[in-house]
């Protein structure tokens, strides 16, 4: 998460107590591996929302111990690539990119880091290339609403199928200097209205809202500042009546 949104809405939700972990276990119920790693960090710095760690293991445990293709938007301190290197395991293909030429000195510790903007579709591709492909993308970048749908644009009609697109810090939607603000149309909640249209098509049948992300969408999730689509084979829809 970039410390610097908006630090005085920030602030007033840093956790004032000792013991992270009894934080999460507390108020979450969570106990899982990602917590001690996340908690006891004396490493580079990795700062996340708690509730977000629970939210994490949820959707990326079935991925643990493979060669998971997976991409970071947003390397910051460089302290979350280490951290889903030892969740991961040493078999996990850990992309990070960032606009700040300074996290390059992250380079080849616990993943891959390359420079570039996340709204820029040809350095993307690039990545992805090399990359040899993605099957997760957690978006953790500059948390702008247009940065974050030209991401989502470039990266999501590559995201190999049984992927996973994972957008979080998105209380920035309702912040105007991110380019968002309550019920305003540049909010990127609103479009999730759009993907579920476009996940529905075969029973209204009109034009897809959001080419190349809307009609791949299997799922929707959304959690407190995060957004999870999922990505696979879409049938039509079919329906038996037996017995």
């Amino acid at each position: 998460m970039t410390l610097a949104t908006r630090p005085g809405a920030i602030r007033q939700h840093a956790f004032r107590g000792a013991d992270v972990a009894g934080d999460i276990r507390q108020k979450y119920g969570f106990d899982g591996d990602l917590l001690r790693i996340f908690a006891a960090n004396k490493g580079e710095v990795v700062h996340k929302w708690h509730h977000y760690i629970p939210i994490y293991d949820r959707y990326f445990a079935r991925y643990r111990g493979t060669p998971v293709r997976f991409l970071e938007i947003g390397v910051s301190k460089g302290g979350s690539l280490r951290m889903w290197r030892e969740y991961f395991g040493p078999d996990a293909v850990l992309f990070g990119i960032d606009i700040d030429p300074d996290c390059a000195r992250f380079d080849g510790q616990a993943g891959q880091v390359r420079i570039g903007s996340q709204d820029d579709p040809a350095f993307l591709a690039g990545v992805v290339a090399e990359m040899g492909g993605v099957d997760v993308v957690l978006d953790d970048g500059s948390h702008v609403m247009a940065h974050v749908r030209a991401s989502l644009a470039a990266l999501f009609p590559v995201l190999a199928t049984g992927g996973l697109y994972m957008i979080e810090d998105l209380h920035t939607a309702y912040w105007k200097n991110w380019g968002g603000g309550y019920g305003m149309p540049a909010n990127v909640f609103g479009d999730l209205a759009k993907i579920i249209d476009d996940m529905h098509r075969p029973y209204h049948g009109h034009a897809d809202r959001m080419p190349g992300v809307g009609p791949f969408v299997s799922g929707v999730h959304v959690h407190d500042s995060i957004i999870v689509l999922e990505k696979d084979a879409v049938f039509a829809p079919v329906h038996s009546r037996v017995g």
